[in-house]
């Protein structure tokens, strides 16, 4: 996993920082270097600053269902990120940083275009199908 200055396989779109819920059972909000592209949210501990040669977490896309829970408190703005596999992973971040409006922008951008991919896809198999189908009647045909 690079970061933005070392050739990202993706385009970033935006570069910060986010608290995250840690798992413990006290469930300290933790720090959290945050690179949003346009495939991808990858997390770095905020020790790692700008070096993200590697060791950090990637929550790519393909793997997240949706951003929900979005709830203001004071100066505080909380939301959830949902997996495919159901685990909810809890952030928070400044009212006024809008990232959790970023990350739902980001991730409906990509859920789009692999739907249009999708469609696409089948589409192309559909006419194939048909195609073959109509090559074996005329084969058939006296």
């Amino acid at each position: 996993m690079k970061g933005p200055a070392g050739a990202s396989p993706s385009e970033v779109i935006r570069e910060g920082e986010l608290e995250k819920r840690s798992d413990s059972l006290f469930q300290l909000w933790k720090k959290k270097a945050v690179v949003l592209s346009k495939d991808s949210l990858s997390l770095f501990s905020p020790e790692a600053g700008k070096a993200r040669g590697g060791g950090g977490k990637e929550l790519r896309f393909g793997s997240i269902q949706k951003v929900d829970c979005v709830e203001r408190t004071g100066k505080y703005v909380y939301f959830t990120i949902v997996t495919t596999d159901r685990k909810e992973i809890d952030f928070r971040c400044p009212g006024e940083s809008c990232w959790n409006a970023s990350i739902t922008m980001a991730l409906i951008d990509f859920q789009n275009k692999r739907a249009i991919e999708d469609f696409k896809s089948r589409q192309e198999a559909a006419e194939h199908a048909a195609a073959a189908t109509r090559d074996r009647r005329l084969a058939r045909a006296p």
